[in-house]
């Protein structure tokens, strides 16, 4: 994976999936890509941001992206969000729409949603890289591994979280961790995708964001300010 630092409550986790050859794999293959001219998103550097700002051990809510966005200066290593200063994708405009809705909040004018991550929500994307421009270019290229590992490990936790998948394909992953396949202690919360092709088959009206806080509340992990 190149110049990434695995933080430090990630350690055991991930050290046993980066020493398999599907991790060396992928990290001689994305430097090939790098050699080769091709610009990768986000930068090396932020590519675990996510991990970065939110330790295993203080995870209270999960949210699963599919790859980073793939326009330049986007990309920071936070499923959905953007860096300062870049206008809110999409998929984030009606994220920050439903937030409204179901809390009263006020829309950000900002798309970094570092707030949130460094509360306990963790913003993992499925692919940690992709090329610019090229949006699903690095799937099945052995991030899997990674990222199914990161969710595993939240959900084999005695402490209790919430999953929230948007979409068929982050449900799809969801499904590959036996632990919230069973009627365990999380809360999962399931919608239509936030994307403008998708957004009003169900993603409008889901009101994860009070229903979230309400079990974590309930369980004794606090509430999240969803405000940016």
């Amino acid at each position: 994976m190149g110049h990434e630092t695995i933080p430090e409550s990630w350690r055991g986790v991930l050290d046993p999936v980066l020493a398999a050859p599907e991790a060396r794999t992928l990290g001689g293959w994305l430097k090939a890509e790098e050699a080769a001219g091709k610009v990768v998103y986000p930068p090396r550097g932020t590519r675990l941001a996510a991990l970065a700002l939110t330790a295993l051990e203080d995870v209270r809510c999960v949210i699963l992206g599919q790859d980073p966005y793939h326009g330049p200066g986007q990309a920071h290593g936070l499923a959905f969000s953007v860096q300062q200063g870049v206008r809110p994708p999409p998929s984030l405009v009606n994220i920050y729409k439903e937030l409204e809705a179901d809390l009263g909040l006020p829309r950000a004018q900002t798309g970094d949603l570092t707030p949130w991550a460094r509360q306990g929500v963790l913003l993992l994307n499925n692919t940690l890289t992709v090329e610019a421009g090229q949006a699903g270019s690095h799937a099945g290229r052995g991030w899997d591994a990674v990222t199914d590992a990161c969710v595993a490990a939240v959900a084999e936790r005695s402490e209790p979280a919430v999953f929230i998948l948007w979409g068929s394909h982050a449900r799809k992953k969801a499904s590959r961790v036996p632990a919230l396949g069973r009627a365990g202690h999380h809360l999962v919360l399931t919608s239509a995708h936030p994307s403008p092709l998708s957004a009003h088959n169900g993603f409008f009206g889901s009101r994860p964001f009070s229903q979230a806080n309400a079990f974590l509340e309930d369980h004794g992990r606090g509430a999240i300010d969803w405000r940016i």
